[in-house]
């Protein structure tokens, strides 16, 4: 085996600090909700989170991953995302 199939992936963050409040970051899974149209869409995400005011920092991969669903969703080109129920506006 080669010494690169031996290590262990590393995450390294951008970010030790929050950028916003100075304090504590650390790497969460969440929820993302986007928006295109009349659409909509959730993800899970990987995001560095600020333990003190909630920032949420997201990848550049990721980032480009919200703009290319959002277009998506913008278009209708929905065929290949999984329903989940309807929404509703109430007023």
């Amino acid at each position: 085996m080669d010494q690169l199939e031996r290590k262990e992936k590393v995450t390294i963050m951008p970010f030790e600090m929050c950028p916003v409040c100075g304090n504590e970051m650390i790497e969460k899974e969440g929820e993302k909700l986007l928006r295109g149209g009349i659409h909509t869409a959730v993800l899970k995400v990987q995001a560095e989170v600020c333990l003190h005011c909630g920032e949420r920092l997201y990848s550049q991969e990721t980032v480009r991953k919200f703009e290319e669903i959002r277009s998506k969703l913008d278009h209708q080109e929905t065929s290949e995302f999984q329903p989940l129920g309807k929404s509703f506006q109430v007023v």
